[in-house]
């Protein structure tokens, strides 16, 4: 194990030295248009007037004209790239205060600081990250499993360069693309640290995400979202990140949770929310900053993301309605920590499927989530016997699997999916069920590997009197409530 730390540590020393190599020597000409992170083949065609016109100007030209006329190229229409920063926007929203609060108020009060801090430093190490060489590895040229180190520091993107959207000939700002798809990659390492909460040392959490931000996320970001990805080679349809956000995210939470270990009294002293008005703050500020994560994926201000936007909003209200029902039946009430958990279930399901599916199949989605991710944080997590504190597996582990499955069924047109007519339902079920085994396996094995090294640097867990103190006080030194 020393060797395998030894040579990870100069792996990553080379990585980065490599990365600074090449970013001092890439020319300042403007790169060419990145990929965009999802399936070109399923979004909708619709050309935008700014190109049509730069089209049909570019063919009056006589034939000796020269072929360097600017009118020829492609150029951001204001209205997608406005949009796409509304849509950055509302996904940092999502993770601060949105997910930050969400978490905040289910654990007890003397952890409700670390929650806060774990989720803000968590995801601005991820934005950093990604600037410094995530971009680049995911996004930043071909790849079957990773790109390569072209743009690593961003070298090379200026605020000329384009990135491609789903439309042909259409293109968006680089530079938001960057910021977009780093707003992913943080929420997605944000939403792991809920299940080993109150428990686990500051710098262990650091020291993980790190590790699985490099090894995990990135290369499954590509292999889903990026040119010449394996997964997206198969024919993998993710709109939004319902494989690459939560059920990566999931597993490795659940594996944290198993090797973290249980906290000191579970199953046996109370553990309740201590404030359930912040964790329905929180998944307000979650749902509304989904309208720019799922339609925001769609790159342009188009029909596209219309669809996205309105099968956001009906499937979690589907998702609410029927976790609520479920618990009724169940225990007799419904609770206001059920509602709130039934919306986060129907926004994660809806996410892989939002620009594939129509309103209806959306409903069914959303239903569907929301039962039975109500199974997943009750019977699922009995059997599984982890104790996964905010139950990050239950939600998003369940929801994101239960959306990949359906995305398959309702994208067909038969059902009013936006697939073509030759779309199979049970060949593009075989590839979802392939796809997401693919990345249950490569982010589990290399969550497990991260715990262990973050373990042998500086331990995963506080003392006993630690963790009873509360880490608030023991790990950051203040209260969130004074007395």
């Amino acid at each position: 194990m020393k060797k395998y730390l030894l040579s990870l540590c100069v792996g990553l020393g080379l990585l980065l030295g490599g990365a600074a190599a090449m970013a001092q020597a890439t020319d300042a000409a403007p790169a060419a248009p990145a990929v965009a992170p999802m399936m070109a083949t399923e979004a909708p065609a619709a050309l935008a007037p700014v190109v049509e016109a730069a089209a049909m100007a570019a063919a009056a030209e006589p034939a000796a004209a020269p072929a360097t006329e600017a009118a020829a190229e492609p150029t951001p229409n204001k209205g997608d790239v406005a949009w796409m920063l509304v849509a950055t926007l509302l996904v940092v929203m999502m993770v601060i205060p949105g997910l930050a609060l969400f978490y905040g108020g289910l654990v007890r009060s003397k952890n409700m600081l670390s929650v806060l801090m774990q989720v803000t430093v968590v995801f601005s190490l991820v934005m950093v990250l990604w600037a410094v060489y995530g971009y680049s590895l995911a996004f930043g040229g071909e790849g079957l499993i990773i790109a390569n180190l072209d743009k690593a520091f961003l070298a090379g993107i200026t605020m000329d360069s384009v990135a491609a959207t789903f439309t042909e000939g259409v293109v968006i700002p680089e530079l938001i693309f960057v910021a977009f798809q780093a707003t992913f990659a943080g929420i997605t390492c944000a939403i792991i640290v809920g299940a080993f909460a109150e428990r686990i040392k500051f710098s262990a959490v650091l020291i993980f995400t790190t590790l699985w931000f490099t090894f995990s996320y990135i290369p499954v970001a590509h292999m889903v979202w990026g040119s010449g990805g394996y997964l997206i080679g198969l024919g993998k349809m993710d709109f939004a990140g319902g494989t690459v956000v939560h059920l990566s995210a999931a597993v490795a939470a659940l594996v944290g949770a198993y090797v973290i270990g249980k906290r000191i009294g579970y199953g046996k002293e109370a553990m309740a929310p201590h404030s359930l008005a912040l964790t329905m703050v929180g998944a307000a500020l979650l749902w509304v900053g989904w309208f720019g994560f799922n339609a925001g994926s769609a790159l342009e201000a188009n029909s596209n993301a219309a669809l996205a936007f309105l099968n956001t909003l009906i499937a979690t209200a589907a998702a609410v309605l029927a976790w609520c029902v479920g618990e009724a039946l169940i225990k007799g009430k419904a609770s206001m920590l059920g509602a709130a958990s039934g919306a986060v279930a129907g926004l994660v399901a809806i996410t892989p499927a939002c620009g594939y599916v129509g309103p209806m199949g959306a409903i069914v989605i959303g239903l569907a989530g929301g039962f039975l991710c109500l199974w997943g944080v009750n019977g699922l997590k009995k059997l599984l016997g982890a104790d996964d504190t905010l139950d990050v597996f239950g939600l998003h582990g369940v929801g994101g699997i239960a959306g990949g499955l359906l995305t398959a069924v309702f994208a067909a047109p038969m059902l009013g999916g936006m697939s073509g007519d030759d779309f199979s339902i049970a060949s593009q079920l075989f590839v979802q069920a392939k796809a997401m085994l693919v990345v249950v396996v490569w982010s589990g094995v290399v969550a497990f590997i991260a715990f262990k090294v973050a373990d042998m640097l500086v331990g995963l867990r506080v003392s006993e009197e630690e963790e009873r103190e509360g880490l608030d006080i023991s790990s950051h030194g203040e209260s969130a409530y004074n007395r």
